[in-house]
């Protein structure tokens, strides 16, 4: 795993991917026609429609944005701030702009269209089945879930069991749609391989630029920080209770009253003796309790 960062810097997902171009154009051409079939009408029929609605629909987005855009939402709601609504905005403006652009550039043919010739498709002649290379969804499947597994890495810490079931989790994720969309035969192979490299890159530049960013601080003095909630301050509690006398100093009292203290009475005292102490003068001594005698009948 430490090698890993090195694998998937910037400047290997981008020299990979311009090699890879540069093969698919030529010499993976004949590879390409030879392993591209439609497997799934030809094998299996009746599961072909199950397969383009569900697993290969997990890459589009029209499930793999909203899910983005709910773990961001989340986060930037629970941390107060706007850092991963602009993440998604990146995501996407990088997939659009990047992966679209790159797509429309080549205008590779699909399978369904044409030989996977190079600058022979486009969008005004062919639609979506002109710009083939790389493949979208597989692009998607790295760019969109990656992005979301950046987010909840970036906010939860540096948990390695976490970084490592989000790295399986997206791995799976694209290699589902790998398998699915050449089971389909939607793409020629070479396009599932460019289409795990472009998005790569993608996200790779997001992550880079995003850290670049926490180093160094948003330009012109913005920040992502969302103002805090209003919080209520409760009322003070109403003394009910009615006010009570202040107590006068002992001291005070002797110098303002130094004739009306109280003086103790001294008739009518009794002493605090108990029965079975000291006999008091003038009081009958306590009967003493009679005791029994058992005798044996």
């Amino acid at each position: 795993m430490a090698r890993l960062p090195r694998l998937t810097s910037a400047p290997v997902l981008a020299g990979a991917l311009v090699v890879l171009t540069m093969l698919a154009a030529g010499p993976l051409r004949p590879y390409d026609q030879m392993f591209q079939g439609y497997w799934a009408k030809r094998y299996t029929p009746d599961w072909w429609l199950f397969l383009d609605t569900v697993p290969n629909a997990i890459a589009g987005q029209a499930v793999c944005l909203p899910i983005l855009a709910a773990v961001a939402i989340f986060i930037a709601w629970r941390h107060r701030t706007w850092h991963p609504l602009a993440v998604v905005v990146a995501a996407e403006i990088g997939f659009y702009a990047g992966i679209g652009g790159l797509k429309v550039l080549l205008g590779r043919t699909a399978p369904a269209v044409g030989e996977g010739s190079f600058l022979e498709g486009g969008l005004f002649s062919y639609g979506w089945y002109g710009m083939a290379y790389p493949s979208g969804h597989t692009a998607e499947a790295v760019l969109i879930y990656g992005a979301a597994a950046y987010l909840l890495l970036y906010y939860t810490g540096p948990d390695t069991r976490l970084r490592r079931r989000l790295t399986w989790l997206v791995a799976l994720i694209a290699l589902n749609a790998i398998v699915v969309a050449f089971y389909l035969g939607y793409h020629w192979p070479s396009d599932l391989v460019a289409g795990l490299l472009a998005g790569g890159l993608v996200l790779r530049c997001i992550v880079n630029v995003d850290r670049a960013i926490a180093r160094r601080g948003l330009p012109f003095g913005w920040s992502y920080r969302l103002p805090q909630r209003s919080s209520a301050e409760p009322e003070p509690a109403r003394d009910t209770h009615r006010p009570q006398p202040l107590p006068v100093p002992a001291a005070i009292w002797l110098r303002t009253h130094p004739f009306d203290l109280p003086k103790p009475a001294v008739t009518n005292l009794q002493p605090l003796a108990a029965d079975w102490s000291t006999l008091v003068p003038g009081q009958p001594a306590p009967a003493s309790p009679e005791r029994k005698v058992l005798t044996p009948r």
